[in-house]
């Protein structure tokens, strides 16, 4: 896997750089070929906190982490964590859905460990998609500035309304910065 290693407000050392390429490699167990894709990793230093956001594009899959903390090899070690459940829980769908069919089912290594948890796999995937609580409102027209107020006033960090400007459906959410987002339909 050929890494782009790039700092943010942080100069990136040979020591870091090492750990990375160090921790990455670990995630080549889980398939069967090289990995030939261009994944970045991005380390960043703001207000204090140490983070790390790493990027693998892979064929008809993104892996994506990243992670904040006071320590930058504890941010690392965390995504690759990340990393790593995500490439299972995707092993896990991928051989239930292609039991029988050889396509994308070969892509991933059967058992890198050695140990046998795909029941424990199939039951951490299915409770990462369970639908616990469904909410019915209607939607209220209102401007960009009211969404954010009622967003706001209820605590929740996204809040969906209808847009009077462009009377769409439109979100409006609260960014890690403290700023805020607004997503509408293309």
């Amino acid at each position: 896997m050929n890494l782009s290693i790039r700092g943010q407000q942080i100069e990136v050392t040979d020591a870091l750089r090492d750990y990375v390429d160090k921790k990455l490699s670990r995630l080549e167990k889980y398939f069967d070929a090289p990995l030939n894709s261009d994944g970045t990793v991005t380390l960043s230093t703001t207000r204090g906190l140490h983070a790390v956001e790493v990027t693998i594009p892979l064929k008809g899959l993104v892996l994506r982490a990243e992670d904040k903390s006071d320590d930058m090899y504890a941010s690392i070690d965390a995504v690759i964590d990340k990393l790593e459940r995500q490439i299972r829980k995707h092993k896990t769908k991928l051989n239930r859905k292609f039991r029988q069919d050889s396509g994308l089912k070969n892509f991933f290594v059967e058992d890198p460990t050695g140990i046998a948890a795909t029941a424990e796999l199939d039951a951490e995937v299915d409770d990462d998609l369970e639908v616990v609580r469904t909410k019915r409102f209607m939607l209220k027209p209102m401007d960009v500035e009211e969404a954010i107020l009622q967003m706001n006033m209820v605590g929740h960090n996204f809040f969906v309304f209808s847009n009077i400007e462009n009377e769409e459906v439109s979100v409006v959410y609260k960014r890690n910065d403290g700023k805020y987002g607004l997503i509408e339909q293309g």
